[in-house]
């Protein structure tokens, strides 16, 4: 009898990741962002190699299922490219995410540009609008940030 694969939290700088890892995710992001959202953007905006990020990311046998990055911008902290696979949605493993996100940000400040349909979502965990809804790449977004 084999175990139930289960999905394993992982943490990283971008010196750390692993090749075959950065390329899953790099194309987990794409899947996403560029293919399933329709939407040509620089999704490799340099920002995954700077010396402050930190990647995180939910696997399962190889496969990155849910990812996430955070960014240290002047003394922000800066989630983004929040993105599960669409086989793994409804796992919660976003969520799951947030809440990893944050115990590392611990109590510094943090924003997000979230997605208008994500609002609620990112509310639950302590994000408030601060800033009227924006079109990005042609998909409505909106500023928003969780004061500690």
């Amino acid at each position: 009898m084999h175990p139930e694969p289960h999905d394993e939290l992982r943490v990283s700088s971008f010196r750390d990741l692993p090749a075959a890892t950065l390329y899953d995710i790099l194309r987990l992001r794409s899947d996403v962002f560029v293919v399933e959202q329709e939407c040509a953007y620089p999704d490799l905006d340099g920002r995954d190699t700077e010396p402050g990020t930190r990647h995180l990311w939910f696997s399962r046998d190889r496969e990155i299922r849910a990812y996430l990055r955070i960014l240290d911008d002047h003394g922000m902290e800066r989630i983004g490219r929040v993105v599960t696979a669409r086989a793994a949605r409804g796992a919660g493993l976003a969520g799951r995410l947030m809440e990893h996100a944050l115990e590392i940000v611990g109590h510094r400040p943090s924003v997000l540009d979230a997605q208008s349909y994500l609002v609620k979502f990112y509310m639950r965990y302590g994000f408030e609008p601060s800033g009227p809804e924006y079109v990005e790449d042609g998909i409505p977004h909106v500023p928003m940030a969780r004061r500690v």
